[in-house]
């Protein structure tokens, strides 16, 4: 098989020739840049700069020569943009390493503080000496009343928090006649490039971005407070991603073979909500979102980014339409690959849970990694229906000879 044939036979639950591997094909299956610049130096690869791609995370841009050692089946639409040097600028890890960050991003020293500033200058996120990631420091509504709110306007304020006001490479194109054309022509040329799977991240966050607006603990509270007025915030924002949606799969579409959504639903002990309030606040538009989707472009399969411990949403999000969840945390309650694999295996991809990040993968030895990644792939791979990727992304202080171990584990369970 090639890689996309892989990759599409275990999503339509077929048994594929061996596990399709993901490593750095979206935003939560990467690693970080630290982590990264060490195992290149482990691999003997002297070439190519160090290019961090995301800002708040940190991740870098996994490399060709990379993804061809890990065995990567998986690569992501942001790939197929910024490909002249003249798009980066240089910059420095907080461990000193050299690297080259997007030129359209704002990043100010403020003594031995970064932050990140939108485009006219509000400083939206810190990252702090001796911190390897930023934070968001900027909730643009947390004053803003909430329960008469109509959200007439709340996309404006979009530019002002960090997750959505710092993009990635592809996202910092307007949906504008010309950034469609630029956009659809660098997803062909991406396609017609690679016989790796191209996955497309859209976002469509209706759980989150309410967070990052009004803060977290603001909008747990009118969650519980203000029902009506919730509804109405997700109805608003469905709204405003259907518009963009038909737009984006217009333009790439036709070159992408899976479509991210993102909603960050679960925590270590279990939802961050009742299935309730996710049956009444958020179902419905996840539900609008997902049909339409493939509506517009069939071909594809719809993915949700979802952390935590989200067992006893997993029916409602596949009644909702959703074909795969990413990124299977293990190590949260409720969140067993076997009993995952017998309840929901039949109609649910896995994407992910193959490499617990948590403690295994940064602690464990080279055997212990090799030992627990089979395991993981007995239990999830039958039948298909399992991407094989770490559970989260890789962060930086996990050592190459485990990444390494990872990969090799996968590639030994695929040569069985």
């Amino acid at each position: 098989m090639t890689a996309r044939e892989r990759v599409l036979a275990a999503v339509h639950h077929r048994q594929p020739d061996r596990v399709p591997v993901d490593f750095g094909g979206h935003r939560s299956s990467g690693i970080a840049a630290a982590a990264y610049a060490r195992l290149k130096k482990h691999l003997g690869i002297a070439q190519g700069d160090l290019y961090v791609y995301d800002m708040v995370q940190q991740l870098a841009i996994v490399e060709p020569a990379v993804l061809a050692a890990v065995g990567a089946d998986v690569v992501e639409l942001g790939r197929g943009f910024m490909l002249d040097e003249k798009d980066w600028k240089p910059w420095t890890l907080p461990d000193g390493t050299p690297c080259k960050i997007p030129a359209f991003i704002r990043v100010e020293k403020q003594g031995a503080d970064s932050f990140l500033l939108s485009p006219d200058g509000v400083r939206l996120a810190i990252q702090k000496q001796g911190c390897l990631y930023f934070e968001q420091i900027h909730f643009p509504l947390l004053e803003r009343p909430f329960e008469e709110e109509r959200f007439a306007d709340i996309e404006d304020a979009f530019a002002h928090t960090m997750w959505t006001g710092i993009p990635a490479p592809g996202g910092q194109m307007p949906l504008t006649a010309d950034g469609l054309r630029q956009l659809a022509a660098g997803a062909k040329a991406l396609r017609a490039g690679t016989d790796r799977a191209i996955l497309g991240i859209f976002g469509g966050n209706l759980f989150e971005v309410p967070q990052f607006l009004y803060r977290n603990d603001r909008y747990f509270e009118y969650m519980g407070l203000y029902p009506e007025a919730c509804v109405r915030l997700s109805e608003k924002l469905a709204s405003l991603y259907l518009a963009k949606m038909e737009k984006w799969l217009g333009a790439v579409g036709p070159f992408i073979d899976i479509m991210l959504f993102g909603d960050d639903l679960g925590g270590q002990n279990g939802p961050l909500l009742s299935p309730g309030m996710y049956r009444e606040y958020f179902k419905p538009f996840h539900a609008k979102m997902w049909k339409r989707a493939k509506e517009l472009a069939p071909h594809i399969k719809i993915q949700l980014h979802c952390c935590g411990g989200i067992e006893p949403l997993l029916g409602d999000l596949m009644e909702a339409g959703l074909d795969m969840i990413n990124p299977v945390q293990i190590t949260c309650a409720g969140m067993d690959a076997q009993r995952l694999k017998e309840k929901y295996g039949r109609g649910l991809t896995f994407w992910g849970g193959g490499c617990d990040t948590r403690h295994v993968l940064p602690r464990g030895t080279p055997a212990q990694v090799r030992e627990h990644v089979l395991r993981q792939a007995e239990i999830l791979s039958p039948g298909g229906g399992f991407v094989f990727q770490q559970v989260h992304n890789v962060m930086a202080d996990v050592p190459p000879e485990n990444i390494m171990a990872m990969f090799g584990a996968i590639a030994e369970f695929g040569n069985r």
